[in-house]
């Protein structure tokens, strides 16, 4: 795909979680209102399995949405993982919830992508019913292709890689457009007979689209092909005036073509409340990591640079400099993580950013670290013991809300803790067990009426004990009678 100065379109991350795999995927909202929404598959060679995201598409006008393929390291076709395909469910609920929060159809979705692309957008499209599929040099034979040329995603597709297995792939995509009831579908297929793989993964199953209504065949037979990832390029242009005019509404074919239905000010409410819901970015319940190695505006020598601290609720640790990724690390079972540089730094000042990540992919905000390179400066060894753990974040009720009580239930995270301790001043007022790194109490008494300010202390299988998170709310019976408590909290 051709390099990309820049993107021109606002760019969401996220990971949708609702199914039964978490799916991490990008949108963009569309342009001028557009009412139409792009799902774009990635090829064998995207960059971070992101198909066609680098610009190419920042002039299609309708929003678009990117789903990543990539599970456990490796490739899916957005199909299975050990033979099950809970993932494609989780694939198909994650479009099905963008297309409903814009309010759309599956007859305004647009499913598009090439090579192993390809073949999802012919899956999914037949499959569920889309109206317009856009598929460039798919492969249909999955099974025999993943085997021969992908022994990483055979192995994690199929779990065990047998023959049986890899017929049951095989069958996938020829059995679906043998079958598929969406005859209707609007569907455009780019193939060359440079394209090596034509032979064997296209040229067989054409006839399987004779009983389509508006079957397109873009058959390039140019010389300037050389080779199956130069099908699409050599393409590009066709396929983006032919996106562009499915997203305006234009079917190229011989009939009636229907055009307009934009809505210049549409209502985002829906969308936007799924984008929020399913950020990749949870900062409002992911703690930052805390950064307690190097300290702030620390010289160091350009073969020293370590960085450390403590990460509760995260396995990872990513580190970027200038927007360009550095490198990993693991988080520890009590929240610790280090990272020592194996090259030298140039001297000067540098600025690090590092972000934690859980095991969905789930990143927390950002935590910066400065310090500048001097080669006289001596070596300083890394700790992360010097720092406290968090304290727990308490979710409800709201800080400095109004509760209508009599009873009130107390809740949040405390990523790695073991239990929560909760107190009103000097009066301890119970414990509560953390899973998962959340936890829950309501006591069985009822609260009085007015003000409360309740604290909260994490606790760990080590021993350690967190500073204290505070919460403050008024329960309903004194705010009547309270003018400043209804001032600041309303009537």
């Amino acid at each position: 795909m051709p390099d990309q100065a820049k993107h021109t379109r606002r760019i969401f991350t996220g990971v949708d979680t609702t199914g039964a795999v978490p799916i991490e995927y990008r949108f963009s909202h569309a342009r001028n209102g557009n009412r139409r929404l792009v799902v774009v598959f990635a090829n064998l060679t995207a960059p971070d399995e992101y198909g066609w995201a680098n610009g190419v598409l920042d002039k299609v006008r309708a929003n678009i949405l990117w789903i990543r393929d990539s599970f456990e390291g490796a490739n899916t076709y957005y199909l299975c993982k050990g033979m099950d395909f809970l993932l494609e469910r989780s694939v198909a609920g994650l479009i099905d919830r963008v297309m409903r929060s814009l309010h759309l159809t599956p007859q305004d979705v647009t499913v598009f992508g090439s090579s192993k692309g390809g073949s999802a957008a012919l899956f999914y499209g037949l499959k569920y019913g889309f109206g317009n599929i856009v598929a460039s040099v798919p492969q249909f034979h999955i099974g025999s292709y993943v085997l021969a040329d992908m022994p990483d995603a055979a192995r994690l597709m199929m779990g065990e890689v047998t023959e049986h297995n890899v017929a049951v792939l095989d069958a996938v995509l020829p059995d679906l457009a043998a079958a598929s009831p969406h005859r209707n579908a609007n569907i455009y297929l780019v193939t060359s007979p440079q394209d090596e793989q034509f032979p064997r993964q296209v040229q067989p199953f054409l006839h399987l689209f004779q009983g389509y209504a508006n079957f397109n065949l873009v058959y390039n037979d140019s010389v300037l092909i050389t080779g199956h990832g130069k099908v699409t390029l050599r393409n590009l242009p066709t396929i983006m005036g032919i996106l562009n005019l499915l997203v305006d509404g234009v079917v190229p074919r011989i009939g009636l073509i229907t055009n307009g239905g934009e809505v210049p000010e549409p209502d985002l409410t829906a969308i936007e409340q799924f984008l929020k819901d399913t950020s990749q970015v949870k900062g409002d319940s992911f703690p930052r990591p805390v950064i307690t190695f190097p300290p702030a505006e620390a010289l160091l020598p350009p073969d020293g640079v370590a960085v450390a601290g403590f990460a509760p609720g995260g396995v990872r640790v990513s580190i970027w400099e200038n927007g360009k990724y550095l490198a990993s690390a693991p988080v520890a079972a009590d929240g610790s993580w280090s990272w020592q540089a194996n090259r030298a730094f140039t001297a000067g000042r540098h600025l690090l950013r590092v972000f934690a990540a859980d095991a969905s992919n789930v990143q927390s905000e950002r935590s910066d670290v400065v310090f500048t390179i001097d080669r006289h400066a001596p070596r300083a060894q890394p700790t992360v013991t010097e720092t406290p753990p968090p304290a727990p974040v308490v979710t409800e009720p709201v800080d400095n809300s109004y509760v209508p009580g009599p009873t009130v239930r107390l809740s949040g995270h405390a990523f790695g803790a073991e239990r929560v301790e909760l107190a009103i001043g000097e009066h301890a007022l119970g414990t509560v067990p953390v899973e998962d790194g959340l936890w829950s109490w309501q006591p069985a008494w009822e609260w009085r009426g007015g003000g409360h300010t309740v604290e909260a202390r994490a606790a760990y299988s080590d021993g350690r004990t967190s500073p204290p998170g505070q919460v403050t709310f008024v329960v309903a019976g004194a705010l009547a009678r309270n003018p400043v408590l209804q001032q600041r909290y309303g009537g």
